[in-house]
C-alpha cells in the first residue's frame, strides 16, 4: 500500500553549515520540523533540507529572520 503523501513546507539551503545552524536553533527554541534530504523534487544547494507543516511557514521564517539564520528556498511539496 503506497504511503499518503503531505503537505510540505520546505527550507532548503546552500550551505550544511547554513542546515546545520536552523536545526540547531530550531532544537533549542521547540520550533517544528526536521532536518532531511532535500527531496529529488527540489535541485538545491547541500542536500539538506528542513521539513515542516505548512502551517509552520510564518513562525519560522519569523523565527530564522529575526535570529539571522540564512535559507536558499522555500517550497511546498507534497511528500
Amino acid at each position: 500500500m503506497a504511503r499518503q503523501k503531505k503537505p510540505a513546507l520546505i527550507l532548503s539551503f546552500a550551505k550544511t553549515t547554513d542546515a546545520m545552524a536552523v536545526e540547531k536553533f530550531c532544537m533549542t527554541n521547540n520550533l517544528p520540523g526536521r532536518l532531511i534530504p532535500v527531496p529529488r523534487e527540489i535541485t538545491a544547494g547541500c542536500g539538506l533540507s528542513w521539513r515542516a507543516a505548512p502551517q509552520d511557514e510564518e513562525l519560522l521564517t519569523a523565527e530564522l529572520s529575526k535570529a539571522g539564520l540564512a535559507w536558499s528556498g522555500l517550497y511546498h511539496l507534497e511528500l
